[in-house]
């Protein structure tokens, strides 16, 4: 059985500063006709490396050899990443938004009665705004005439092949067209990581937040993203009584927007699928999403290093 190798020098520049270099790099392939892009994420994915911004390849050679009896790599298990923040009993996710609150309609001791001997249940009450926690907006949110959550196809909520945008550590609040253009978003959910999350639940989140950019938004929607999150106070520059452009251009798209996410760290630049879905709620532009992002980890069954993600294409060169 043959398997396919690629030979290569890489330049590999972290989103978080600093940058690798590889010379005479071995790395599996899933085929002879793999192309750049490809082999730069299964370099990326063979180094264990997540905080990738970018990769440059040379003296790229593709060969094929025997593989050894039981040999590659095979699925393991799925690995789930939590991408909400907790909901909390008066916790502030916005500034001047009212805080949940949760109470009990019916405590286990108050349902003995409708039971029989040794059963109960609670039923619980909880009192909210469509803006708590981490969030999805439908284009209801901006338009009255918009999809509502209900009307949302699951297609642009679960299963998404994620993108994941890398601008924390770069000092730098706007997230515009030229950070996006290298990236393939078509069908993607668009992850924007800003590290603004660090903040959360502290004065500090809200101040000088990082936020996309009209003709970032411009571009996304151009491209065909399915979904765009980000995880920082607002998806716009939040100023007091300011335009909302990136807003207006993804929700006037059909294109949903995630809102104070969490832990994009965790997630590769790709390989990952992400999903967020709201309930089903007729004329309601924005609800609470269990957000989270799964990947496929390959156990190796060799001596070669196997990383827990599997890429597909990416903004290599």
């Amino acid at each position: 059985m043959l398997r396919y190798r690629a030979e290569l020098d890489a330049d590999i520049t972290l989103a978080s500063g600093g940058s690798l270099r590889a010379r005479g790099l071995l790395v599996d392939v899933p085929h002879a006709e793999v192309s750049h892009p490809e082999i730069a994420a299964c370099a990326v994915a063979g180094l264990g490396l997540r905080d990738v911004a970018r990769v440059e390849l040379d003296q790229v050679r593709i060969f094929a050899e025997e593989a050894a009896p039981g040999a590659g790599r095979s699925p393991g298990r799925i690995e789930y990443v939590e991408l909400s923040h907790v909901i909390e009993a008066g916790m502030t996710t916005y500034p001047g938004m009212p805080v949940p609150v949760i109470t009990a309609h019916r405590t286990w001791e108050q349902s003995r009665p409708y039971y029989a001997e040794g059963t109960e249940f609670s039923i619980d009450r909880i009192e909210m705004v469509g803006q708590t926690g981490t969030y999805l907006d439908s284009p209801r949110h901006r338009y009255p005439d918009g999809a509502d959550l209900a009307g949302l196809p699951l297609g642009r909520l679960a299963d998404l092949p994620a993108v994941v945008v890398r601008t924390v550590g770069t000092g730098r609040r706007v997230i515009d067209a030229e950070d996006l253009e290298p990236y393939v978003v078509a069908g993607h959910a668009v992850l924007l990581h800003t590290g603004q999350d660090r903040h959360w639940a502290t004065p500090e989140y809200g101040t000088d937040a990082p936020f996309l950019t009209e003709a970032g938004a411009k571009l996304l929607a151009d491209r065909g993203a399915a979904l765009v999150g980000i995880d920082s106070f607002n998806i716009d520059d939040a100023t007091p009584a300011g335009p909302r452009p990136a807003h207006s251009v993804l929700l006037a798209a059909g294109i949903p927007i995630v809102e104070h996410l969490t832990n994009l760290g965790e997630l590769p630049p790709l390989g990952a699928r992400f999903t967020a879905t709201p309930p089903r709620i007729v004329a309601f532009g924005t609800f609470p999403v269990r957000a989270f992002a799964t990947m496929p980890y390959f156990e190796p069954h060799d001596h070669t290093r196997s990383a827990g993600w599997l890429p597909t294409t990416g903004p290599w060169s």
